[in-house]
Parts: C-alpha cells; structure tokens; sequence
C-alpha cells in the first residue's frame, strides 16, 4: 500500500485576516506596555476569541517573535515594491525612512525581546540577514544607475541610521534621524 504524506493545506483566507489583526493589535499593545501584556485584550481588540489568538501563537513569546518577524519581513517587501515602482535613488531614500519606523519599533519592544527564553539573538540574527539584503539590492541597483558612488558600502547607512537612534535618547532622535538619510544620500553620490 503507498501512503503518500498529508498534503499540508493552504490556511483559509479568514484565518489569515485574523492572524494579520492579532500581529497588528499585539504590536500596539507590546508598543504600549512592552512585554507585560494581556493576550485575552489582544484577541478582544483584534476581534477574536482567546482560542484564535493561540491557536496561532500559542505563547506570548511566540507571539512576540512573530509581530517582530512580521515587522522585518515588510520591511523586506518594501524593498521589492519600492525598487519595482521608484527610481533606484528615490527607493533607496524611501526605504531608509522606513527603516527608521524600523528602527524605532524595535526600539520600544526590544525590553519584550529580550523576555524571550534564550533570547532575541537568533531572531535578530535573521532578520538581520532580510534586512542586509535589502539595503544591499537597493544600493547595488543605485550604484548600477550612477545616482550613488560606486565604492559605497551599504551597511554603512544603516550603521549611520542606527547610531543616531543609539545615541538620542530624546523622542526627536526621529526627526534627526530622517534628516540625516537626505546628508548621507548627498554625501554617497558620485563625484562630479
């Protein structure tokens, strides 16, 4: 008798919906009150029962880990959607803002990261990886068009983007952080 494994089947559309409403109640609620969270007002806020909400995260670390996860993976996305739509250094710019809302997310929810038994190193060890090649395409295709120098490296802004959320602690480390994508972007084009 042949016994083929079990086909693994596509996730239904509505549950799906509910698994994006959970992610984005949980980033609010871990933005608000960091890992100390009610997973009942996350399911209540996102219009599901308790069962839903750990039928698909079944702990607050799984959880956690996922609206993280899924924070990296748009940022990804957005990559691939900016490059298909905007000119290389128009693209570039957009994502390096974007990457501060990055930035600044992960900044208000690394206290619950850091809760996760063994810790945030493997997570933020491949989303790392998402991340690098994200800014690698984006300044590669750049390069490629002669809007930036040839010889920049392109972990070097976000280094330049990261450092300034390390240093300022202030709630304007934002605002001077966006600016300095515009000074970083002028400084890496080719001499003329």
């Amino acid at each position: 008798m042949n016994q083929s494994a079990p086909k693994e089947r596509k996730p239904r559309a509505d549950a799906l919906r509910n698994r994006e409403r959970i992610l984005e109640e949980a980033k609010r609620a871990f933005t608000r009150g960091g890992g100390d969270i009610s997973l009942e007002d996350v399911a209540r806020q996102a219009g599901v029962g308790p069962g839903t909400l750990y039928r698909h995260f079944p702990t607050r670390d799984a959880l956690l880990e996922s609206v993280y996860r899924a924070e990296v993976a748009k940022l990804a996305q957005e990559e691939r959607r900016l490059s298909d739509s905007l000119a290389a250094p128009d693209a570039l710019r957009t994502w390096m803002l974007l990457f501060i809302d990055y930035i600044a997310t992960k900044k208000i929810i690394a206290p619950a990261l850091n809760s996760i038994v063994g810790g945030p190193t493997k997570l933020f060890e491949s989303s790392g990886a998402q991340i690098k090649d994200a800014i690698q395409s984006l300044v590669t295709r750049a390069i490629a068009s002669g809007d930036i120098r040839a010889d920049l490296e392109p972990l070097d802004l976000l280094r330049a983007l990261v450092g300034v959320s390390n240093v300022a602690s202030a709630p304007e480390w934002q605002q001077s952080a966006k600016r300095l994508v515009d000074i970083l972007l002028l400084g890496s084009r080719p001499s003329q």
